[in-house]
């Protein structure tokens, strides 16, 4: 199976004054109640390794990775340009399950709808929860940093390539996250400072985050970042002791 697509809701709940449904507005103060279901829906690229078995007591590692702005749109063969949707193409006993979805033409990648694709997923095949990984490129890698630091508890370790993000945020959420960051110092696109403010921020509160600067690299920073075979091992050697084994 190489392509789906995904539909699942999200419930939101506060206290709110609602227009309709609601007894007549009396003058002063009250308690009101809010809740509307909120559609979420993404197409996406899943690989599952040669030797998955549903029936199987093994849980596999997932990765979770967001692409970068010129991938948007409804053609998932987009998705499949860089990073682990490529690899997977050629290499079938590649030792993760891969999640890869589209983020719609114009959208930036929302973490709480990210949070609803990985719930479905987890929940619908064998994933290990103590070995998801989260990885992108550009707008992917600000999607990164984004997302762990939402849901930092989701996650054993994140890889963001050509991103940025809130270094104060970062510095309180993933001080204790194994993270590896990569870009280009000659970066037309994503200043590198983002990264460096990123790395220094993360440094200062004790995380020994990895950073690979790539001196003369461009924007293209994520080719060889994905090419290197260090960066699934260095995912593999982190796992959360505090992740839920239940699911499937």
């Amino acid at each position: 199976m190489n392509s789906g697509a995904f539909l699942c809701v999200l419930s939101l709940a506060c206290v709110a004054v609602m227009a309709a449904d609601q007894p007549a507005a009396q003058p002063g103060q009250s308690a009101q109640h809010f809740e509307k279901q909120v559609p979420v829906a993404f197409d996406y690229l899943l690989f599952l390794p040669e030797g998955y078995d549903a029936a199987a007591e093994k849980r596999w590692p997932l990765i979770l990775f967001l692409h970068g702005a010129g991938e948007r749109g409804s053609d998932l063969a987009k998705v499949k340009v860089h990073g682990p949707p490529k690899i997977v193409e050629k290499k079938k006993d590649f030792p993760f399950i891969v999640v890869s979805p589209q983020c719609p033409a114009g959208e930036w990648w929302d973490p709480f709808k990210l949070t609803a694709l990985l719930d479905g997923v987890t929940a619908a095949y064998r994933v290990d929860p103590a070995r998801v990984y989260l990885t992108g490129l550009s707008m992917g890698g600000f999607g990164t940093w984004e997302l762990a630091m939402r849901m930092p508890h989701r996650f054993a370790a994140i890889a963001p390539i050509c991103g940025g993000g809130n270094p104060t945020m970062a510095a309180f959420r993933l001080r204790d996250m194994p993270v590896w960051v990569f870009h280009g110092d000659a970066d037309p696109v994503v200043n590198v400072k983002l990264s460096d403010d990123m790395v220094a921020a993360l440094k200062k509160a004790g995380n020994e985050v990895k950073y690979t600067r790539y001196e003369g690299v461009g924007h293209d920073s994520w080719t060889k970042s994905y090419d290197n075979d260090e960066l699934y091992a260095w995912f593999l050697a982190h796992a959360r002791k505090d992740a839920d084994k239940g699911g499937k």
